[in-house]
């Protein structure tokens, strides 16, 4: 049996609102700290990121509001639903997200969870908050490139 490849990636939950919400400037790759039961839990698609934001405190950063249920077989070692996961980045890393959420408008939302390999990882955005006005533009470019897409079939 062939061996799999280490860089693969497989993505397992992805947040498509927030590149319609948000101008995503920033992108960041992070490690999770995660309870075994939260990884079974993620690899059979059990995880929401619409609510989730990342907080940065003195000891790090952390993955709030993220929903990954509880994993059926897990009886008495489940995990919250809701806790605040750590996430594991270089120094420089929080560095520069203190330093652009300390701007003004400035937020830190997750992108998308994915497996590399076989540990998960979460795709984070220093971002800024899209107007109504930036909104509407944004659909009328994907509405153009749909009937450009339409017409050269």
């Amino acid at each position: 049996m062939a061996k799999p490849d280490p860089n693969a990636i497989r993505v397992l939950v992805e947040h498509r609102r927030a590149r319609h919400e948000f101008h995503l400037e920033d992108m960041f790759e992070a490690g999770l700290s995660l309870l075994g039961s939260e990884v079974k839990s993620l690899r059979a698609g059990n995880a929401n990121l619409a609510e989730a934001w990342v907080r940065v405190v003195a000891d790090g950063a952390y993955l709030m509001g993220a929903h990954i249920a509880p994993y059926v077989e897990a009886n008495r070692q489940n995990h919250e639903a809701l806790r605040p996961r750590r996430l594991l980045l270089h120094a420089s890393e929080l560095a520069k997200l203190d330093r652009g959420i300390r701007r003004e408008g400035m937020t830190i939302v997750p992108v998308r969870l994915y497996l590399k390999g076989s540990r998960v990882k979460v795709e984070i955005a220093l971002a800024r908050g899209k107007k109504l006005h930036d909104k509407r533009e944004s659909i009328k470019e994907r509405d153009a490139r749909r009937e450009m897409r339409r017409a050269t079939r």
